[in-house]
């Protein structure tokens, strides 16, 4: 983890993101034999697709299909009327930290009838992205409980919509999170304010990594 991301590793690019952009063929190196596995998830249309179209070194696979009269039946589209596609499967977009070292990062779909994917996704993850929109915070709350479920280290990362402010602590409290979890603020588009999200993913890392498991606390006996 020492070789994690920082401004050296990760080359620089487009600062915003308006247009997926033509990207040269980067690829990957021979020596790369060490893949990090990071998925970012969330609520139907936070950003997910944008953050790992923002970040990638390489144009990202993306599953996004057109929206249609008939799925708003099915999707709730409350706060999201301005969209009109969506991720079936997930998106996948590379970043190469160093010549060992690769990380692959995969955009979960937001909608409840794709929640189903989640838990595969979250196989062999090395951590996880929660994206929230701070008007729908509830939209999160199944992310973070299926993280949880799964002992799955993740950061909260609040993609800027323009909305009413909140605070830290007002989010926290909204979404029961605890102290030690960060919270990080972000504009998704912004190819430095996601690396900023990965970097403090893997700060958070490489802190629970230093302090080891939880402590087991023997039960007592009647």
């Amino acid at each position: 983890m020492d070789s994690a991301i920082s401004d050296a590793t990760i080359p620089e690019a487009a600062s915003t993101y308006t247009a997926e952009p033509l990207r040269p063929r980067q690829a990957l190196r021979s020596t790369a034999d060490n893949g990090l596995k990071i998925v970012i998830v969330g609520g139907f249309g936070v950003g997910k697709t944008t953050m790992v179209r923002s970040v990638s070194e390489i144009r990202p696979l993306n599953t996004e299909e057109t929206m249609t009269k008939a799925g708003e039946a099915v999707d709730d589209v409350a706060g999201v009327a301005g969209k009109n596609a969506t991720t079936v499967a997930f998106d996948f977009g590379r970043i190469t930290l160093d010549a060992r070292n690769v990380l692959y990062l995969f955009g979960a779909p937001g909608q409840e009838r794709f929640w189903f994917l989640w838990d595969r996704l979250f196989s062999g993850t090395l951590g996880a992205v929660v994206l929230v929109d701070t008007r729908r915070l509830a939209d999160s709350w199944y992310a973070i409980d299926r993280l949880e479920h799964h002992g799955t280290p993740f950061v909260v990362a609040c993609n800027d919509f323009g909305g009413p402010a909140h605070t830290p602590e007002q989010i926290r409290a909204a979404l029961d999170l605890p102290d030690g979890i960060p919270l990080v603020f972000c504009d998704a588009r912004s190819r430095e304010s996601s690396k900023h999200v990965l970097i403090s993913l893997v700060q958070h890392l490489q802190t629970a990594a230093a302090s080891g498991p939880p402590s087991q606390t023997p039960e007592s006996t009647p």
